[in-house]
């Protein structure tokens, strides 16, 4: 059972939740499924690959977040000749005008942020998207051999645009593994995009309230690990995940049939990091079975590698996870 402090503060998230819900719902209309699994995936220090045609405001929901989180935000435009130190940094020559000596000076790329938003990251070449993709592992940036930790929290939200395929570097799948959840953000309904063109046709501005800062996010990270888990709930998302694999014998006859690659470990550690999320930021003080139902189509479904079965008889991958639920 969780400490006293920690009961305290799981209520104080949930009233945070609540605040975080009414403070975004200013901006942005509708959407409330992808504004939780955001926060879900924030609080576990996870990343998030968020998929949407243009227009559905998922840069305005992401710079919102940061403003009302009171973190650094940082927007890179990922473009075929963006290189690696565009975004991690460079070393300029720099003299010094008392003595006329001349050093080299690192400067900071947009990595160094709280909130980082790699727009449509499937433009730009592996070189540079693997920049990335380590600063989202390891925390820190290299550079001339000396090694720069970035600030925490530390969070990067990645768009992709899914039509326009042309010209574009589709993720490999070892680094679309390194993404906690993959967020599809779809067309409001007719009642929300009334309501989004009379907003954003009038001269309406928002004001939005500071509602928690870096370090109690910090403290809500630390809280999302002490949180217990029963063991029946592990074995449950370490079973999903195992069924995923076609050559387990767990595995039913669809996935044998539909999948060439399953979810690896990473999965069934996300899946139990997003259900304790998820249980806090409703005020409860552990997860259940399904809380890790509720994560598992965003942990799972850009980790599963259909073949050409499964393409050839317009089966998805979300539609494998949900078969696998039921």
């Amino acid at each position: 059972m969780p400490k006293t402090a920690d009961l305290d503060t799981v209520k104080k998230l949930k009233e945070a939740h609540d605040k975080i819900t009414s403070e975004i719902s200013k901006v942005i209309v509708g959407q409330n499924q992808v504004i939780d699994e955001l926060l879900i995936s924030m609080l576990s220090r996870g990343h998030s690959l968020l998929i949407g045609v243009p227009g559905l405001a998922k840069t305005l929901l992401i710079s919102t977040l940061a403003r009302f989180l009171n973190l650094k935000f940082r927007r890179i435009q990922f473009t075929p000749d963006l290189m690696p130190s565009d975004i991690t940094g460079t070393e300029v020559i720099e003299e010094n005008i008392s003595t006329g000596r001349k050093d080299f000076k690192f400067i900071k790329g947009p990595i160094f942020s709280n909130i980082v938003l790699a727009d449509e990251i499937n433009r730009t070449p592996p070189k540079t998207q693997a920049a990335l993709l380590q600063a989202m592992q390891e925390h820190e940036v290299s550079a001339a051999g000396v090694t720069y930790k970035l600030e925490e929290p530390f969070f990067v939200l990645a768009t992709q645009n899914p039509i326009e395929q042309e010209g574009t570097y589709p993720l490999p799948e070892a680094q679309l593994d390194r993404f906690m959840f993959n967020l599809w953000v779809d067309y409001p309904s007719e009642a929300d995009e009334i309501q989004i063109v009379k907003s954003t046709t009038s001269a309406y501005q928002a004001d939005l309230n500071v509602i928690l800062n870096s370090q109690e996010i910090i403290e809500l990270q630390d809280l999302v690990r002490r949180v217990p888990v029963a063991d029946n709930v592990i074995e449950y998302a370490v079973k999903l995940v195992r069924k995923t694999r076609p050559e387990h014998e767990l595995a039913p006859d669809f996935v044998k049939k539909w999948i060439s690659w399953g979810a690896g470990p990473r999965a069934s550690q996300y899946l139990i990091l997003g259900a304790k999320t998820r249980a806090i930021l409703e005020g409860r003080p552990t997860p259940d079975i399904d809380d890790v139902r509720a994560v598992a189509k965003p942990v799972l479904r850009h980790r599963l590698v259909t073949n050409f079965n499964a393409e050839a008889e317009g089966v998805s991958a979300v539609k494998i996870v949900t078969m696998l639920l039921e």
